[in-house]
């Protein structure tokens, strides 16, 4: 028993020897090989035991450790399948900047792939930003739908549906929404969801593989209201009624429970695709999305984040 433990110390000195060569005093495994009279094959293993068996801390100096140690976190505490903190620039007031590329280079990525995807958008600010950083790509085998509709209430485009955006860059089939993003009524929603190309629509957007979407406050600045959606009463009542942010439309409180009785009634895009079979991915940085951020990641809306370092702190110590 006495030699068993023995060698088992021996191997991990020459672990620990070999992890202090490699992490500490830089040397290659060639040169570790040599200096501990062993094979090149054998110097490998020796490093990786060092690591396996915790012998090894490594700590990396750059400002992008802690951004990749808060998507870590972020992805323990919540639950999420996908996180990415990008690092935060201090003297930039932009909602967008840095999240916008990585959630472009996450676009790119999938629909790099051979194999065939549906993509559903939402709607917003930092998805078109992001949309619009895309490079020109040939990709017929992918779908991309939009989740909501792409009508303002004056008739026209709305100006943050993607959809239109990403048929611009990329050559996939695309499904827009031919809705207005919130019905006049009930009624008027019930009638237009009832026509066969809105139901093939929504179909397929609850087919989607991958899901890309913001996360809209619902402050005196919110992009609803902003943007003519709503009127000033209809964000007093759903603040009354508890609404913190709404995504494609839909309002949803602190727990991530929808609002009823205010506006999701009438709002036209289709329900978010399942978590269970989507990758339901929320492009969102800032203080005023702070609460809708924590409401969507907590209360299981979506299953991805990508956003910068100061809001992933601040997710964190709510």
């Amino acid at each position: 028993m006495s030699t068993v433990r023995d060698t088992t110390s021996s191997r991990l000195d020459d672990a620990a020897r070999a992890g202090w060569l490699y992490y500490v005093a830089g040397n290659t495994q060639d040169q570790i090989a040599t200096k501990l009279g062993v094979s090149r094959q054998s110097a490998q293993r020796l490093v990786s035991l060092a690591v396996s068996e915790g012998l090894v801390k490594v700590r990396i100096d750059h400002p992008i450790a802690n951004c990749l140690e808060l998507a870590s976190r972020l992805r323990e505490r919540f639950g999420l399948d996908l996180v990415e903190v990008v690092p935060s620039d201090p003297g930039s007031a932009s909602t967008t900047l840095g999240v916008a590329e990585a959630a472009s280079a996450e676009i790119e990525r999938r629909l790099s792939s051979q194999q065939p995807i549906v993509m559903a958008l939402g709607t917003g600010r930092t998805l078109k930003a992001a949309i619009e950083k895309l490079p020109a790509m040939e990709c017929q085998q992918h779908k991309v739908v939009s989740l909501t509709g792409n009508i303002a209430p004056d008739g026209s485009a709305a100006f943050y549906n993607v959809v239109f955006t990403m048929a611009d860059k990329v050559k996939s089939r695309s499904f827009p929404m031919p809705l207005p993003v919130i019905a006049s009524s009930p009624e008027e929603r019930a009638l237009l969801h009832g026509q066969e190309l809105i139901r093939a629509t929504m179909t397929l957007a609850a087919q989607a593989d991958v899901t890309f979407v913001g996360v809209g406050d619902l402050g005196p600045e919110a992009p609803l209201y902003q943007d003519g959606f709503i009127s000033k009463d209809e964000l007093e009542a759903l603040r009354k009624a508890g609404a913190v942010a709404e995504i494609v439309g839909w309002a949803f409180d602190s727990k991530g429970r929808p609002v009823e009785d205010v506006i999701n009634d009438r709002v036209a895009s289709t329900p978010i695709p399942s978590r269970d079979s989507s990758e339901v991915i929320a492009l969102a940085m800032g203080e005023r999305k702070l609460p809708g951020i924590f409401a969507a990641v907590s209360g299981r809306l979506v299953n991805g984040l990508i956003t910068d370092e100061r809001t992933a702190s601040a997710l964190l110590a709510m």
